[in-house]
């Protein structure tokens, strides 16, 4: 292997610039990840971390810019052998196959033959002397899917050191480890670090990036905003460099107003365990509005889910207005008055192929007809009062929802959960992807609805949206570990979801 010069970058990326239409993902950003180091890449949800990572492992070409390593150009975007001798990501979610062998795992699609035919006996000894080489702890013959967690990431960690890469991108890697599991990670990778392995680690756990990590880079609003060595940033600086100065919509802010005492609880969660949160309560009043966030992984979602019965809970109770909601029973959920706008209006809030009117009164049952119909003056009544009230930007109820803007796309989803006159909403980053202007629209909605009486639970890590909240309640590693009365600061809130204690 050549000799690295310790004073230039493994890998660099100059001014580098993403588009999506009218969306900058990345703008003139820039990057300089040393041999050996551990370089954390941090920042808030669509700060650009994800559009760097995937310029940096040639997923995406750059509009501009440019990427090096070791001084010299990226090979060509088609070149993927090129890519992977230079640098590889070891996802949040796995890319190892369950069912395959570790051996089959760490050489798949270049497995060694004889004579045409996979020799098992080489394949077993390279996968052997690979694991060796790198100190990976695990049997080659091992089935993959058996393997703990943080065994799996250094299994995949070890095939990338296969192709010839030095540099290993680091994704989320502690989000489904417990504690043992991330020190005996962290110490696997200080190890890996001293035979000459550069990593850049990404992670929403900002207390890591003082125990793993030497140098640190934020990003926000798609801009490099610092680089520096983590002992010389303290932790409120860092926090202050990630949010930057607020800037507030014109929508209401919770602060200073206050909830009556005697106002009617509409949504109980009582001590609520499921597949990724445990031992949840808290309650939400009519007129109030309570903020769910917390990093990824934390639980947030899952919860949110159960409450609107598209996901199971295994134990507790969720009581909507003191009745029971059934596990998992998204029919009894909008029967017992739950709206809901589920994480991914794409995924799971619209039918693309069907009109604006058919997606936007999907829920309504109490005003069909004997045959299960909606009489066509209804429909219209129903529709136009949906379009009316939320402002949809629309050539009429009959366009296909699929030629709407994301915001208004977002505004059918939030009138479809608004159809039934829910006495509770559970709105799942509500303003996710769409325009300022869509962002305020649907942001004023919510306070008219809080207005109204109902009782609100917004899931999101947007501080926009938890602005609008009489409080914020934060879930890290499945269990709510802070909550923030209304009129918090933002560098205190993100610190609480990020982790972090501020002196």
């Amino acid at each position: 292997m050549p000799s690295i010069d310790p004073a230039i970058p493994i890998v660099e990326a100059r001014g580098v610039s993403k588009r999506y239409g009218p969306t900058t993902a990345l703008h003139e950003a820039h990057i300089k990840v040393f041999a050996g180091e551990s370089h954390a890449l941090v920042g808030r949800n669509g700060a650009g971390k994800s559009t760097l990572v995937g310029i940096l492992t040639g997923l995406r070409a750059p509009d501009s810019g440019q990427v090096l390593f070791s001084g010299e150009p990226a090979p060509a975007i088609a070149d993927r052998e090129g890519w992977r001798r230079h640098v590889a990501c070891v996802y949040q979610h796995s890319t190892i196959i369950p069912d395959l062998t570790v051996a089959e795992n760490l050489f798949i699609n270049r497995h060694p033959t004889e004579r045409g035919f996979i020799s098992w006996s080489t394949l077993r000894r390279r996968a052997r002397e690979l694991l060796d080489q790198w100190g990976v702890a695990v049997s080659e013959d091992a089935r993959a899917g058996d393997l703990r967690i943080e065994a799996r990431q250094l299994v995949e960690i070890a095939r990338a050191l296969s192709y010839g890469a030095r540099f290993i991108i680091l994704d989320e890697p502690t989000a489904q480890l417990d504690g043992d599991e991330i020190k005996r990670l962290f110490i696997r990778i200080q190890e890996l670090q001293a035979a000459g392995v550069t990593f850049l680690f990404i992670s929403h756990h900002l207390q890591e990036v003082y125990e793993i990590c030497q140098t640190v880079t934020v990003l926000r609003d798609a801009r490099h905003i610092i680089t520096a060595p983590v002992a010389d940033l303290p932790k409120d600086r860092l926090i202050e460099a990630m949010t930057g100065e607020h800037v507030s919509l014109g929508v209401a802010d919770a602060a200073g107003r206050t909830v009556p005492e005697d106002a009617a609880v509409a949504l109980e969660i009582d001590r609520l365990s499921g597949d990724d949160f445990k031992d949840v309560s808290f309650n939400v009043r009519r007129g109030e509005v309570v903020g769910l966030s917390g990093p990824t992984g934390g639980g947030r979602i899952g919860l949110a889910e159960a409450v609107a019965g598209l996901s199971p809970y295994s134990a507790g109770a969720i009581r909507i207005d003191k009745k029971p909601l059934p596990s998992g029973d998204v029919t009894a959920a909008l029967e017992l008055g739950v709206g809901c706008v589920p994480k991914s209006r794409h995924d799971q809030g619209l039918v693309l192929s069907q009109s604006v009117a058919d997606n936007a009164i999907m829920t309504v049952n109490r005003h069909m007809g004997p045959l299960g119909f909606i009489a066509p003056k209804r429909r219209a009544e129903l529709t136009g009062r949906t379009i009316r009230s939320l402002g949809i930007v629309t050539q009429g109820p009959d366009q296909l929802v699929s030629g709407l803007s994301g915001g208004n796309q977002q505004k059918v989803v939030m009138g479809r959960a608004l159809a039934n006159d829910p006495s509770v909403l559970v709105l799942m980053d509500p303003t996710a992807g769409v325009d300022v202007k869509s962002k305020e629209a649907l942001l004023t909605v919510i306070e008219r609805m809080r207005q109204e009486g109902k009782a609100i639970l917004v899931v999101s890590g947007e501080i926009e949206d938890l602005k609008t909240c009489d409080r914020v309640l934060v879930m890290r590693h499945g269990s709510v570990v802070a909550e923030h009365k209304a009129g918090w600061s933002d560098n205190a809130l993100v610190a609480s979801i990020e982790g972090i204690e501020l002196a």
